[in-house]
């Protein structure tokens, strides 16, 4: 079935730059020039992927993202925030809203294509997730995609997950950056190493996690992270 992408930028040349990018990869784009007029074709049906731009008319994409987000019918379909290169506030607020992955403008084309690709990849399940981690009263569930602390479910996105996963299923290893970066997000990503520390601290959050008593997640310093087992 073809999988199809919803695009919201204001700006007609960059939407139809990114609709000529994707549909190549095998997406069926729909464009829009704000975030209205996508909120009245989701009561139509849900795309499989959702590019969003911050700054837009009428509602903002931080706005529109914490409206996707709080509702149960639009909350599990992968949101990438298009954002402005100096903006790290954006980023890290975008993160904690339940963005899944973000592209800083402007951008290159290959590098949209195989961000689109990573997160359409991890939100498909596949026959080996089928597995379920425990550490420390931390269960993650790859079978249904889900995460609880004790009896608490876990609302996490795709990539909080993946790097959860990864983190506890080598449970008192150290995991390079480099390794995470490109395990992670799936294709020897080689930006900014802020964009794993953005996800660290939005994971400890999320798991009530204190960064200085390192309960779950410890930082080992000038190499990476590893889950405390």
């Amino acid at each position: 079935m073809e999988k199809r992408a919803f695009i919201i930028e204001d700006e007609e040349n960059i939407r139809e730059l990114i609709k000529c990018t994707l549909e190549p990869c095998g997406l069926k784009v729909f464009g829009f020039e704000n975030a209205l007029l996508m909120f009245k074709e989701l009561e139509l049906f849900n795309p499989d992927i959702i590019i969003l731009d911050i700054m837009l008319p009428q509602m903002d994409g931080l706005e529109a993202l914490k409206k996707l987000k709080s509702n149960p019918k639009t909350a599990q379909i992968p949101v990438i925030m298009l954002t402005a290169k100096s903006s790290e506030i954006d980023k890290v607020t975008g993160l904690d809203l339940g963005a899944d992955d973000y592209v800083t403008k402007p951008f290159g084309i290959l590098e949209l294509m195989a961000r689109v690709r990573s997160v359409l990849r991890k939100s498909s399940p596949t026959e080996e997730n089928t597995f379920k981690y425990e550490q420390k009263g931390i269960i993650v569930d790859s079978q249904r995609h889900e995460v609880y602390s004790g009896d608490a479910k876990v609302e996490l996105t795709l990539k909080e997950f993946d790097l959860l996963k990864l983190l506890i299923e080598n449970a008192g290893m150290v995991i390079t950056r480099n390794v995470l970066l490109d395990k992670v997000w799936g294709y020897g990503y080689a930006g900014e190493t802020r964009t794993l520390d953005m996800h660290i601290r939005s994971l400890r959050q999320k798991l009530h996690d204190d960064a200085d008593e390192g309960k779950y997640i410890v930082t080992v310093r000038g190499v990476g992270y590893k889950f405390n087992s």
